[in-house]
């Protein structure tokens, strides 16, 4: 199996860079990945898949299967980019370019990784003649749009016996803690123009009423769990005219917590310092939910088949010039950046202390696979498949040591070589974990029956309202 995973993945490894060098030139933002979902179903179509397109009536959403009988295995795909992330490739300076969006967080390699892995399994089952299914699931708007979540409130994973993805990051290792639960929510204010010298006793001002929720807001960070976070972005301040008593303002918060009931809590008490804001300045507020997602499940048994297949798969040497080039971005972090690099990779799964990367700009190894009991202080809408089918995902190394995600040094370094072969890494050990749990039925009943355990004490609602749906950011 691995020979013949490695031989695939080696023959078509031009076309895979191929594809993800297409989706990083195309950057889209949530639910709007129209040129990325379009060209990567085509390409499943291409290499064989049934495709099914506006999955969960989401434009940019769609399935791609092949086979019938046996279990059927999910590989999760991503393609959507970031506002404000625009970087031209290659360079070790901020060169932003227009328009200002950017993969910096990889998803065009965590796409094709996918895509690639789903590939590979399905050549396997072609070549072998063994029954199962392999889906690949184009998932759009995980950035701020939770749109996996959407799926699976609209029972899009219903029949997924097993799901596997990954993430880049600048470490190879297995993603074995939670994540932080989250609601994404408007705060919309209305009051009354007036003119603000004039006659200011006639306005309302629904941009006071933006700034009190604020201040009540971080009064009440104090009373909430400590590993809980809010974080806000006021959206709309009422225009430029400060003689103008703003008659609208807008304010949108991110709401985290370990749990969703955590969140919802919080979400609660959050509602009333709005409404309270609104009374003292006699203005009205409405409330739109935008999106949310659950923590994180791990799945303990699937991240050991993965582990082992990610060391199977190897470290890989870096070539002299990608390790000039890493140093050369090392030198653009802060201080402070430099010496807490460690910190986030933890979340990652790295269970190291950084000796090994002791005058390195590089990782050149795979960090050992501890099941740990801990929080990554983010949030993914993976979260909610790892709650209706056995779920586990891995990350491999594309960026260099010290490049946090969300920068412009990730997407700068999302066409590299290095990228790319921490891209094949990863679509190897998904691909060799997807192909055993088609052959075992022990590996895939070990993981069910986990998972089983773990549904039978906790249960699961969508914490999405069934009359949301699915929002671009110009839609906002």
């Amino acid at each position: 199996m691995k020979d013949f995973v490695t031989d695939y993945l080696k023959e078509h490894e031009s076309y895979f860079k191929e594809v993800s060098a297409y989706i990083f030139n195309h950057p889209e933002t949530r639910f709007e990945e129209y040129d990325s979902a379009r060209f990567l179903a085509d390409e499943c179509e291409r290499q064989g898949f049934t495709v099914s397109r506006n999955v969960a009536n989401i434009e940019t959403a769609f399935t791609a299967s092949y086979g019938t009988g046996g279990p059927e295995i999910a590989f999760l795909g991503e393609f959507d980019a970031l506002s404000g992330l625009s970087q031209k490739p290659g360079e070790t300076s901020y060169q932003p370019m227009e328009p200002d969006i950017g993969h910096g967080c990889g998803h065009n390699l965590l796409g094709t990784g996918a895509f690639a892995a789903a590939c590979a399994a399905k050549a396997y089952l072609e070549e072998n003649g063994l029954p199962g299914r392999v889906t690949f699931y184009g998932c759009p708007g995980e950035e701020g749009g939770s749109g996996k979540t959407f799926m699976v409130r609209e029972g899009v994973f219903d029949d997924v016996d097993a799901a596997l993805t990954w993430h880049p990051s600048p470490v190879n290792a297995i993603m074995d803690f939670s994540t932080l639960a989250n609601y994404q929510v408007y705060f919309r204010f209305r009051g009354k123009s007036a003119h603000a010298a004039n006659t200011p006793h006639l306005g309302r001002s629904a941009l006071d009423a933006v700034e009190l929720m604020n201040v009540g807001a971080n009064y009440l960070r104090e009373h909430i769990v400590p590993e809980a976070r809010m974080h806000y972005a006021v959206t709309n301040t009422g225009g430029i005219s400060p003689n103008v008593v703003q008659a609208n303002a807008e304010v949108l918060y991110l709401i985290r917590a370990p749990r969703v009931d955590q969140v919802e809590e919080i979400y609660q008490r959050l509602i009333k310092v709005a409404k309270g804001a609104a009374m003292m300045t006699e203005t009205e507020v409405e409330i739109d939910f935008d999106k949310g997602c659950s923590n994180y499940v791990s799945n303990r048994h699937l991240e050991s088949m993965l582990h082992k297949n990610l060391t199977e798969a190897g470290p890989g040497e870096p070539a002299q010039d990608e390790k000039d080039f890493a140093g050369k971005l090392w030198n653009t972090l802060s201080e402070s950046e430099q010496q807490n690099y460690l910190a986030p990779l933890s979340g990652f799964g790295y269970t190291g202390d950084g000796e090994e990367y002791a005058g390195k700009y590089l990782a050149d190894s795979i960090s050992p696979y501890e099941a740990r009991e801990g929080v990554l202080a983010g949030s993914t809408d993976v979260a909610d498949v790892s709650w209706v089918a056995p779920t586990a995902q891995l990350t491999a190394a594309t960026a260099s040591l010290g490049t946090s995600v969300h920068t412009w040094q990730m997407t700068t370094q999302g066409l590299s070589d290095f990228a790319n072969r921490g891209m094949m890494r990863a679509a190897s050990a998904m691909a060799m974990t997807g192909i055993q749990l088609f052959e075992s039925k022990e590996d895939l009943q070990q993981a069910k029956s986990e998972f089983e355990q773990f549904r039978k004490k906790n249960d699961y609602k969508n914490p999405i309202p069934a009359g949301v749906q699915p929002s671009r950011l110009d839609e906002k």
